[in-house]
Protein backbone atom coordinates (compact mmCIF):
# COMPACT_ATOMS: atom_id res chain seq x y z
CA UNK A 1 0.00 0.00 0.00
CA UNK A 2 0.95 4.05 -0.75
CA UNK A 3 2.29 5.68 1.90
CA UNK A 4 2.73 9.43 1.06
CA UNK A 5 3.03 11.75 4.28
CA UNK A 6 1.37 14.55 2.43
CA UNK A 7 -1.79 12.69 3.08
CA UNK A 8 -1.35 13.18 6.98
CA UNK A 9 -1.34 16.85 5.99
CA UNK A 10 -4.22 16.61 4.11
CA UNK A 11 -6.21 15.00 6.90
CA UNK A 12 -5.06 18.24 9.34
CA UNK A 13 -6.23 20.37 6.60
CA UNK A 14 -9.87 18.55 6.35
CA UNK A 15 -10.25 18.04 9.76
CA UNK A 16 -9.68 22.14 10.25
CA UNK A 17 -12.07 22.85 7.86
CA UNK A 18 -14.80 20.50 9.13
CA UNK A 19 -14.38 21.44 12.99
CA UNK A 20 -14.93 25.11 11.58
CA UNK A 21 -17.54 24.70 9.44
CA UNK A 22 -18.97 23.12 12.34
CA UNK A 23 -18.17 25.86 14.77
CA UNK A 24 -19.77 28.28 12.56
CA UNK A 25 -23.00 26.76 12.19
CA UNK A 26 -25.12 29.26 14.41
CA UNK A 27 -26.24 28.42 17.96
CA UNK A 28 -29.74 27.58 17.46
CA UNK A 29 -28.82 24.99 15.16
CA UNK A 30 -25.95 23.27 16.94
CA UNK A 31 -28.88 22.90 19.75
CA UNK A 32 -30.40 19.20 19.02
CA UNK A 33 -27.96 16.60 19.60
CA UNK A 34 -29.34 13.80 16.96
CA UNK A 35 -26.61 11.44 18.67
CA UNK A 36 -29.24 10.85 21.65
CA UNK A 37 -32.21 10.41 19.95
CA UNK A 38 -33.95 7.15 19.98
CA UNK A 39 -36.32 5.11 18.35
CA UNK A 40 -39.86 6.78 19.07
CA UNK A 41 -42.17 4.29 21.11
CA UNK A 42 -44.23 1.90 18.93
CA UNK A 43 -42.68 2.89 15.68
CA UNK A 44 -42.50 0.07 13.12
CA UNK A 45 -40.87 -3.59 14.71
CA UNK A 46 -37.85 -2.27 15.88
CA UNK A 47 -39.86 -0.55 19.22
CA UNK A 48 -40.73 -4.23 20.17
CA UNK A 49 -40.06 -5.65 24.11
CA UNK A 50 -36.70 -2.76 24.87
CA UNK A 51 -37.09 -1.05 22.31
CA UNK A 52 -34.39 0.55 20.20
CA UNK A 53 -32.32 3.41 22.15
CA UNK A 54 -28.33 2.66 20.25
CA UNK A 55 -25.49 4.72 22.26
CA UNK A 56 -27.93 7.43 23.39
CA UNK A 57 -26.49 6.04 27.20
CA UNK A 58 -22.74 6.73 26.39
CA UNK A 59 -20.07 8.70 28.21
CA UNK A 60 -18.63 11.37 27.09
CA UNK A 61 -15.47 9.21 26.55
CA UNK A 62 -17.52 7.81 23.83
CA UNK A 63 -19.13 9.95 22.16
CA UNK A 64 -17.00 11.08 18.84
CA UNK A 65 -16.56 13.16 16.04
CA UNK A 66 -14.64 11.59 13.05
CA UNK A 67 -13.51 13.00 9.78
CA UNK A 68 -11.30 9.78 8.35
CA UNK A 69 -11.58 6.10 8.01
CA UNK A 70 -8.77 5.83 10.66
CA UNK A 71 -11.15 7.89 13.57
CA UNK A 72 -14.04 5.84 12.19
CA UNK A 73 -12.26 2.65 12.91
CA UNK A 74 -11.08 3.49 16.56
CA UNK A 75 -14.26 5.01 17.24
CA UNK A 76 -15.88 1.81 16.37
CA UNK A 77 -13.67 -0.24 19.00
CA UNK A 78 -13.73 -3.37 17.46
CA UNK A 79 -17.32 -3.57 17.38
CA UNK A 80 -16.99 -3.39 21.07
CA UNK A 81 -20.59 -3.73 22.99
CA UNK A 82 -20.06 -0.37 24.96
CA UNK A 83 -22.46 2.35 24.72
CA UNK A 84 -20.80 4.65 21.90
CA UNK A 85 -21.98 7.50 19.85
CA UNK A 86 -19.94 8.26 16.38
CA UNK A 87 -20.57 11.26 14.30
CA UNK A 88 -19.12 11.65 10.75
CA UNK A 89 -18.15 14.70 9.39
CA UNK A 90 -17.92 15.30 6.08
CA UNK A 91 -17.46 12.72 3.60
CA UNK A 92 -15.07 9.73 4.45
CA UNK A 93 -13.57 6.70 2.06
CA UNK A 94 -13.20 3.31 3.21
CA UNK A 95 -10.67 2.67 0.69
CA UNK A 96 -7.43 4.90 1.93
CA UNK A 97 -4.30 3.57 4.05
CA UNK A 98 -3.31 4.18 7.15
CA UNK A 99 -2.42 8.18 6.04
CA UNK A 100 -5.76 8.71 4.57
CA UNK A 101 -4.83 8.46 0.84
CA UNK A 102 -6.74 6.62 -1.25
CA UNK A 103 -6.21 2.87 -2.67
CA UNK A 104 -7.79 1.83 -5.74
CA UNK A 105 -7.80 -1.89 -6.81
CA UNK A 106 -4.09 -2.37 -8.15
CA UNK A 107 -3.12 -1.64 -4.55
CA UNK A 108 -5.08 -4.36 -3.29
CA UNK A 109 -4.29 -6.94 -6.01
CA UNK A 110 -1.87 -9.34 -4.93
CA UNK A 111 -0.17 -13.02 -6.19
CA UNK A 112 -0.56 -12.02 -10.05
CA UNK A 113 -3.93 -11.71 -9.66
CA UNK A 114 -4.89 -9.37 -12.96
CA UNK A 115 -8.47 -9.22 -14.34
CA UNK A 116 -7.18 -10.01 -17.86
CA UNK A 117 -5.34 -12.96 -16.63
CA UNK A 118 -8.56 -14.24 -13.87
CA UNK A 119 -10.89 -14.23 -17.52
CA UNK A 120 -8.32 -16.09 -19.54
CA UNK A 121 -8.62 -18.60 -16.93
CA UNK A 122 -11.93 -19.01 -16.08
CA UNK A 123 -13.55 -18.62 -19.28
CA UNK A 124 -16.49 -20.98 -19.87
CA UNK A 125 -15.43 -21.88 -23.21
CA UNK A 126 -11.92 -23.56 -22.48
CA UNK A 127 -12.55 -23.85 -18.67
CA UNK A 128 -16.13 -25.33 -18.52
CA UNK A 129 -18.69 -25.00 -15.88
CA UNK A 130 -16.23 -26.29 -13.02
CA UNK A 131 -16.28 -24.15 -10.00
CA UNK A 132 -13.19 -22.13 -10.46
CA UNK A 133 -10.08 -22.90 -8.84
CA UNK A 134 -6.26 -22.54 -9.49
CA UNK A 135 -3.53 -20.05 -9.13
CA UNK A 136 -5.84 -17.11 -10.38
CA UNK A 137 -8.92 -18.30 -7.78
CA UNK A 138 -6.66 -18.70 -4.95
CA UNK A 139 -5.14 -14.83 -5.63
CA UNK A 140 -8.32 -13.25 -6.16
CA UNK A 141 -9.23 -14.47 -3.07
CA UNK A 142 -6.20 -13.46 -1.19
CA UNK A 143 -6.75 -9.84 -3.17
CA UNK A 144 -10.16 -9.64 -1.99
CA UNK A 145 -9.49 -10.31 1.71
CA UNK A 146 -6.51 -7.52 1.22
CA UNK A 147 -9.61 -5.46 0.12
CA UNK A 148 -11.60 -6.11 3.09
CA UNK A 149 -9.58 -5.27 5.47
CA UNK A 150 -10.10 -1.66 4.59
CA UNK A 151 -13.84 -1.80 3.67
CA UNK A 152 -15.44 -4.17 5.80
CA UNK A 153 -16.30 -2.44 9.18
CA UNK A 154 -18.70 -3.96 11.90
CA UNK A 155 -20.93 -2.26 13.89
CA UNK A 156 -21.26 -3.67 17.51
CA UNK A 157 -24.40 -3.15 20.29
CA UNK A 158 -25.36 0.04 21.39
CA UNK A 159 -24.14 2.10 19.16
CA UNK A 160 -25.50 4.57 17.34
CA UNK A 161 -23.86 6.06 13.84
CA UNK A 162 -25.08 10.07 12.67
CA UNK A 163 -23.68 11.99 9.83
CA UNK A 164 -23.39 15.76 10.78
CA UNK A 165 -25.35 18.52 9.16
CA UNK A 166 -26.63 17.54 5.75
CA UNK A 167 -23.58 16.64 3.75
CA UNK A 168 -22.12 13.37 5.94
CA UNK A 169 -20.78 10.81 3.09
CA UNK A 170 -19.51 7.36 4.03
CA UNK A 171 -18.06 5.81 0.60
CA UNK A 172 -16.58 2.54 -0.39
CA UNK A 173 -17.36 0.99 2.97
CA UNK A 174 -19.44 -2.11 3.91
CA UNK A 175 -20.89 -1.43 7.24
CA UNK A 176 -21.97 -4.77 8.72
CA UNK A 177 -23.99 -5.40 12.05
CA UNK A 178 -23.78 -9.14 12.92
CA UNK A 179 -24.72 -10.40 15.99
CA UNK A 180 -24.91 -7.57 17.76
CA UNK A 181 -28.60 -5.50 19.58
CA UNK A 182 -29.46 -2.14 19.79
CA UNK A 183 -27.84 -0.08 16.49
CA UNK A 184 -29.16 3.40 14.93
CA UNK A 185 -27.97 4.90 12.13
CA UNK A 186 -29.04 7.84 10.69
CA UNK A 187 -28.32 10.99 8.43
CA UNK A 188 -26.04 9.38 6.48
CA UNK A 189 -25.19 8.92 2.50
CA UNK A 190 -23.61 5.71 2.19
CA UNK A 191 -22.62 5.04 -1.23
CA UNK A 192 -20.00 2.84 -3.55
CA UNK A 193 -20.01 -0.41 -1.48
CA UNK A 194 -17.56 -1.29 -4.57
CA UNK A 195 -15.98 -5.08 -4.76
CA UNK A 196 -12.88 -4.66 -7.28
CA UNK A 197 -12.66 -8.49 -7.45
CA UNK A 198 -16.04 -10.42 -8.37
CA UNK A 199 -16.02 -14.03 -8.46
CA UNK A 200 -17.39 -15.89 -11.65
CA UNK A 201 -19.88 -18.29 -10.40
CA UNK A 202 -20.30 -20.61 -14.08
CA UNK A 203 -24.20 -22.19 -12.46
CA UNK A 204 -25.40 -19.45 -11.10
CA UNK A 205 -28.84 -18.93 -12.51
CA UNK A 206 -28.27 -21.10 -15.60
CA UNK A 207 -25.92 -18.91 -17.72
CA UNK A 208 -23.46 -18.02 -15.08
CA UNK A 209 -22.89 -14.58 -12.93
CA UNK A 210 -20.53 -12.48 -11.16
CA UNK A 211 -20.78 -12.07 -7.49
CA UNK A 212 -20.09 -9.42 -5.40
CA UNK A 213 -18.54 -9.65 -1.50
CA UNK A 214 -20.75 -5.48 -0.31
CA UNK A 215 -23.75 -4.56 0.95
CA UNK A 216 -23.45 -1.04 2.10
CA UNK A 217 -25.34 -2.15 4.57
CA UNK A 218 -25.69 -5.86 6.13
CA UNK A 219 -27.50 -6.90 8.98
CA UNK A 220 -26.65 -10.60 10.01
CA UNK A 221 -28.23 -12.21 13.25
CA UNK A 222 -28.99 -8.29 14.26
CA UNK A 223 -31.73 -7.45 16.66
CA UNK A 224 -33.54 -4.04 17.53
CA UNK A 225 -31.91 -1.74 14.51
CA UNK A 226 -32.96 1.66 12.95
CA UNK A 227 -32.05 2.85 9.49
CA UNK A 228 -33.32 6.35 9.37
CA UNK A 229 -32.77 9.10 6.95
CA UNK A 230 -29.86 7.46 5.48
CA UNK A 231 -29.47 7.06 1.42
CA UNK A 232 -27.68 4.45 -0.43
CA UNK A 233 -26.84 4.13 -3.73
CA UNK A 234 -23.75 3.07 -5.76
CA UNK A 235 -23.14 7.08 -6.68
CA UNK A 236 -19.35 7.05 -8.11
CA UNK A 237 -19.36 3.79 -10.24
CA UNK A 238 -22.98 2.49 -10.95
CA UNK A 239 -22.94 -0.76 -12.32
CA UNK A 240 -24.71 0.06 -15.56
CA UNK A 241 -20.90 1.51 -16.46
CA UNK A 242 -19.75 -1.71 -16.21
CA UNK A 243 -18.46 -3.89 -18.87
CA UNK A 244 -19.59 -7.00 -19.66
CA UNK A 245 -17.30 -9.98 -19.15
CA UNK A 246 -18.14 -14.04 -20.00
CA UNK A 247 -21.56 -12.40 -21.67
CA UNK A 248 -22.89 -10.71 -18.25
CA UNK A 249 -22.84 -7.49 -16.77
CA UNK A 250 -19.93 -7.31 -14.74
CA UNK A 251 -21.36 -6.45 -11.55
CA UNK A 252 -19.48 -4.55 -8.75
CA UNK A 253 -21.82 -3.98 -6.12
CA UNK A 254 -24.31 -6.74 -4.14
CA UNK A 255 -27.14 -5.29 -1.72
CA UNK A 256 -28.29 -1.55 -0.91
CA UNK A 257 -29.55 -3.33 2.58
CA UNK A 258 -29.82 -7.04 3.59
CA UNK A 259 -31.35 -8.24 6.24
CA UNK A 260 -30.26 -12.26 6.73
CA UNK A 261 -29.21 -15.31 9.21
CA UNK A 262 -32.38 -14.39 12.03
CA UNK A 263 -32.22 -10.32 12.00
CA UNK A 264 -34.98 -9.56 13.73
CA UNK A 265 -36.88 -6.19 15.17
CA UNK A 266 -35.71 -3.56 12.44
CA UNK A 267 -37.54 -0.76 11.18
CA UNK A 268 -36.43 1.35 8.17
CA UNK A 269 -37.63 4.79 7.91
CA UNK A 270 -37.24 8.17 6.03
CA UNK A 271 -34.88 6.64 3.53
CA UNK A 272 -33.64 6.71 0.15
CA UNK A 273 -32.56 3.94 -2.06
CA UNK A 274 -31.48 4.85 -5.56
CA UNK A 275 -29.65 3.77 -8.73
CA UNK A 276 -29.24 0.14 -7.91
CA UNK A 277 -30.18 -3.30 -9.22
CA UNK A 278 -31.12 -5.75 -6.34
CA UNK A 279 -31.89 -3.24 -3.18
CA UNK A 280 -33.14 -5.33 0.02
CA UNK A 281 -33.28 -9.11 0.79
CA UNK A 282 -34.59 -10.05 3.65
CA UNK A 283 -33.94 -13.46 4.20
CA UNK A 284 -30.86 -15.00 2.31
CA UNK A 285 -32.09 -18.69 1.83
CA UNK A 286 -35.73 -20.99 1.13
CA UNK A 287 -33.66 -23.36 3.67
CA UNK A 288 -33.29 -21.15 6.05
CA UNK A 289 -36.21 -22.53 8.44
CA UNK A 290 -34.17 -20.76 11.71
CA UNK A 291 -35.63 -17.18 10.42
CA UNK A 292 -39.05 -18.85 10.83
CA UNK A 293 -40.55 -16.18 13.73
CA UNK A 294 -38.03 -13.67 13.00
CA UNK A 295 -37.03 -11.14 10.21
CA UNK A 296 -39.63 -9.06 11.66
CA UNK A 297 -38.84 -5.77 9.29
CA UNK A 298 -41.20 -2.62 9.13
CA UNK A 299 -40.45 0.08 5.94
CA UNK A 300 -41.93 2.88 6.19
CA UNK A 301 -41.55 6.34 4.75
CA UNK A 302 -39.09 5.15 2.14
CA UNK A 303 -38.20 6.15 -1.43
CA UNK A 304 -37.20 3.55 -3.93
CA UNK A 305 -36.03 5.55 -7.15
CA UNK A 306 -34.31 3.74 -10.31
CA UNK A 307 -34.47 0.66 -8.22
CA UNK A 308 -34.22 -2.64 -10.42
CA UNK A 309 -35.32 -5.38 -8.05
CA UNK A 310 -36.01 -6.62 -4.01
CA UNK A 311 -37.75 -3.69 -2.92
CA UNK A 312 -37.99 -5.28 -0.92
CA UNK A 313 -37.56 -9.17 -1.26
CA UNK A 314 -38.93 -11.48 1.09
CA UNK A 315 -38.61 -14.74 2.86
CA UNK A 316 -40.11 -15.99 6.08
CA UNK A 317 -40.46 -12.31 7.88
CA UNK A 318 -43.36 -10.66 8.80
CA UNK A 319 -42.48 -7.50 7.02
CA UNK A 320 -45.09 -4.05 6.97
CA UNK A 321 -44.13 -1.69 4.05
CA UNK A 322 -46.42 1.32 4.38
CA UNK A 323 -46.32 4.91 3.07
CA UNK A 324 -43.46 4.09 0.74
CA UNK A 325 -42.51 5.91 -2.27
CA UNK A 326 -41.80 4.07 -5.68
CA UNK A 327 -40.34 6.02 -8.69
CA UNK A 328 -39.19 3.88 -12.01
CA UNK A 329 -37.70 6.01 -14.57
CA UNK A 330 -38.14 6.04 -18.01
CA UNK A 331 -36.12 3.44 -19.85
CA UNK A 332 -35.40 1.40 -16.43
CA UNK A 333 -34.55 -2.29 -16.73
CA UNK A 334 -37.52 -2.70 -14.36
CA UNK A 335 -38.41 -6.42 -12.94
CA UNK A 336 -40.36 -6.02 -10.03
CA UNK A 337 -40.48 -4.36 -6.29
CA UNK A 338 -42.17 -6.59 -3.74
CA UNK A 339 -40.46 -9.75 -3.96
CA UNK A 340 -42.66 -12.77 -2.44
CA UNK A 341 -40.81 -15.74 -1.43
CA UNK A 342 -41.09 -18.56 0.87
CA UNK A 343 -43.39 -18.32 3.67
CA UNK A 344 -42.74 -14.31 3.70
CA UNK A 345 -45.96 -12.24 4.93
CA UNK A 346 -45.78 -8.89 3.64
CA UNK A 347 -48.90 -7.00 4.92
CA UNK A 348 -48.27 -3.78 2.24
CA UNK A 349 -50.26 -0.56 2.29
CA UNK A 350 -50.71 2.81 1.24
CA UNK A 351 -48.01 2.88 -0.83
CA UNK A 352 -47.63 4.50 -4.03
CA UNK A 353 -45.49 3.72 -7.46
CA UNK A 354 -44.36 5.80 -10.64
CA UNK A 355 -44.13 4.21 -13.49
CA UNK A 356 -43.67 4.86 -17.47
CA UNK A 357 -46.17 3.24 -19.99
CA UNK A 358 -43.56 0.03 -20.50
CA UNK A 359 -44.28 -1.12 -16.58
CA UNK A 360 -47.58 -2.42 -16.02
CA UNK A 361 -48.81 -2.36 -12.12
CA UNK A 362 -48.61 -6.31 -12.85
CA UNK A 363 -45.29 -6.12 -13.43
CA UNK A 364 -44.64 -4.28 -9.32
CA UNK A 365 -45.41 -7.91 -7.56
CA UNK A 366 -43.34 -10.88 -8.20
CA UNK A 367 -44.03 -14.61 -6.22
CA UNK A 368 -41.36 -17.63 -5.99
CA UNK A 369 -42.78 -20.10 -3.97
CA UNK A 370 -44.67 -17.47 -1.63
CA UNK A 371 -48.49 -18.05 -0.69
CA UNK A 372 -49.71 -14.97 0.80
CA UNK A 373 -49.84 -10.90 0.21
CA UNK A 374 -51.71 -8.34 2.19
CA UNK A 375 -52.30 -5.30 -0.26
CA UNK A 376 -54.38 -2.22 0.16
CA UNK A 377 -54.18 1.52 -0.52
CA UNK A 378 -51.83 1.13 -3.82
CA UNK A 379 -51.72 3.87 -5.94
CA UNK A 380 -50.11 3.41 -9.36
CA UNK A 381 -49.37 6.21 -11.55
CA UNK A 382 -52.51 8.07 -9.77
CA UNK A 383 -55.20 5.21 -9.61
CA UNK A 384 -56.07 3.17 -7.02
CA UNK A 385 -55.12 -0.74 -8.10
CA UNK A 386 -55.23 -3.98 -6.06
CA UNK A 387 -51.80 -5.89 -6.46
CA UNK A 388 -53.32 -8.80 -5.51
CA UNK A 389 -55.55 -9.19 -7.91
CA UNK A 390 -53.37 -8.30 -10.61
CA UNK A 391 -50.99 -10.86 -9.57
CA UNK A 392 -53.30 -13.27 -9.19
CA UNK A 393 -55.07 -12.82 -13.00
CA UNK A 394 -51.52 -12.60 -14.88
CA UNK A 395 -49.92 -15.37 -12.77
CA UNK A 396 -48.13 -17.32 -15.58
CA UNK A 397 -49.06 -20.59 -13.75
CA UNK A 398 -45.60 -20.93 -12.40
CA UNK A 399 -46.66 -19.58 -9.38
CA UNK A 400 -49.42 -20.59 -7.52
CA UNK A 401 -52.01 -17.59 -6.63
CA UNK A 402 -51.77 -15.39 -3.43
CA UNK A 403 -53.94 -15.60 -0.87
CA UNK A 404 -54.91 -11.91 1.30
CA UNK A 405 -54.01 -13.70 4.51
CA UNK A 406 -50.73 -13.29 5.46
CA UNK A 407 -51.27 -14.21 8.96
CA UNK A 408 -51.09 -10.91 11.46
CA UNK A 409 -51.98 -7.15 11.57
CA UNK A 410 -49.43 -5.00 12.19
CA UNK A 411 -49.67 -2.97 15.36
CA UNK A 412 -46.40 -1.10 15.69
CA UNK A 413 -46.43 2.41 13.62
CA UNK A 414 -47.49 5.67 13.69
CA UNK A 415 -50.01 7.47 11.35
CA UNK A 416 -50.90 5.80 7.77
CA UNK A 417 -51.05 8.40 5.89
CA UNK A 418 -53.33 8.16 1.64
CA UNK A 419 -50.62 6.62 -0.56
CA UNK A 420 -50.97 10.28 -2.30
CA UNK A 421 -50.22 12.14 1.01
CA UNK A 422 -47.35 9.84 1.63
CA UNK A 423 -45.74 10.30 -1.89
CA UNK A 424 -45.99 14.56 -1.35
CA UNK A 425 -43.62 13.88 2.00
CA UNK A 426 -41.58 11.42 1.06
CA UNK A 427 -40.44 13.71 -1.90
CA UNK A 428 -39.92 15.87 0.40
CA UNK A 429 -38.68 14.71 3.75
CA UNK A 430 -36.76 11.29 2.58
CA UNK A 431 -32.79 10.22 2.59
CA UNK A 432 -29.89 12.02 4.56
CA UNK A 433 -29.62 15.55 5.36
CA UNK A 434 -33.39 15.76 5.82
CA UNK A 435 -34.37 15.03 9.86
CA UNK A 436 -36.67 17.82 10.69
Amino acid sequence: MRLHRAGLRRRHLALSAVLLGVLCVPAQAQARDIGRDTLPAGDGWAAYGTGTTGGAAADDAHVHTVTDRAGLVRALDGGSDTPKIIKIAGTIDANTDDDGDHLDCDDYATGGYTLKKYLAAYDPRTWGAAKPSGPQEEARQASAARQAERVVLRIGSNTTIVGLGSGAVLKGAGLQVEDADNVIIRNLDIRDAYDCFPVWQPNSGGLGDWKTAYDNIWLRGATHVWIDHVTLSDKGHPDEREPTHFARNYLRHDGLLDITNGSDLVTVSWSRFADHDKAMLIGNGDSATGDRGRLRVTLHHNEFESIVQRAPRVRFGQVHVYNNRYVVPEGSDYRYSLGVSTESAIHAENNAFTTPGHVEAADLVKSWNGSALHQSGTLFNGFPVDLLALNNAYNSGSERDLTADVGWTPTLHGRIDSAAVADREVARGAGAGRIP
